[in-house]
């Protein structure tokens, strides 16, 4: 039971509960490559790169691509979200504190599973948006896809995902291909949730967790394949009464890894969140 409990006792107080403000749970493992059912504490992610065609003389010998074979392994961490609930403090109290600390362990570690997706984002600084350090921008945008990540490849399959922060997400707003919904490319479809929507052809989604450094937040624009995360426990949960003390045991708890797979399909935004 979490010491500030007492906060909690009634008399004659209603039954709902306000918890505090927090993202619930993971908003970007749909967005990435995932492996799960994993065996083991490692999972190895196999990568294959490109093929060159060529020609033949007539009856002569054809030439092998050889296209290079690659691995990228992601190491699965084991991570809790524990708290008890005494015996009689429950009596005390209007609401399940079980029902609720359940959605709170379990939004803990959606919050970790991103966290493990972002710091692999944040890992791979290969390629960055050129252009000055202002706040989101259309030519940022334009660039960061058509100018950066497309142009080494990537496909525009509709699994790229534009990562950005609130501030971010505001300036954009501003945008009106992005912000009206008669735009043709999607700019009314909202994704799942309402931190996200679609617009030219790639997943845009809001998220607070991103890394900042002084007044620069960092952004990103990302293919699926290019991270990979693995998972040899997803998130669940388990209520065990301890007697020792005299409480429940409300445990979460999750067992996953992020690897960066493919530097090329990841492209960093820098973002002055003063501009």
């Amino acid at each position: 039971m979490a010491n500030t409990i007492s906060t909690a006792f009634v008399a004659e107080y209603g039954t709902d509960v306000k918890q505090a403000f927090q993202r619930q749970g993971s908003l970007l493992l749909g967005t990435v490559r995932r492996k799960t059912g994993v065996t083991g504490s490692t999972h190895i992610f196999q990568t294959l790169g490109k093929g060159t065609a060529t020609t033949k003389s007539r009856n002569g010998l054809i030439i092998p691509m050889n296209p290079l074979h690659g691995t990228a392994t992601a190491t699965l961490v084991d991570k809790y979200a524990p708290e008890y609930v005494d015996r009689l403090d429950e009596e005390k109290i209007s609401y399940d504190e079980r029902a609720e600390l359940v959605n709170v362990g379990a939004w803990a570690l959606g919050r970790a599973a991103d966290q493990q997706i972002i710091d692999v984002l944040d890992g791979a600084n290969t390629y960055n948006v050129a252009v000055g350090i202002t706040n989101f921008t259309l030519a940022k945008a334009v660039e960061a896809l058509y100018n950066n990540l497309f142009t080494r490849d990537v496909m525009d399959d509709g699994n790229v995902t534009f990562l950005i922060g609130p501030i971010q997400w505001g300036a954009l707003m501003s945008i009106q291909q992005f912000a009206s919904a008669d735009y043709i490319g999607g700019g009314g479809q909202l994704l799942a949730g309402s931190s996200g929507k679609r617009w030219l052809n790639c997943n845009w989604i809001m998220h607070s967790g991103l890394t900042k450094v002084g007044n620069v937040r960092t952004c990103f624009v990302y293919h699926k394949l290019a991270v990979g995360h693995a998972s040899g426990h997803e998130i669940s949960t388990e209520i065990n009464y301890v007697p020792e003390r005299v409480a429940h045991l409300v445990t979460s708890m999750m067992s996953m890894g992020a690897i960066l797979v493919d530097a090329e399909g990841v492209t960093h935004i820098h973002c002055d969140e003063t501009a």
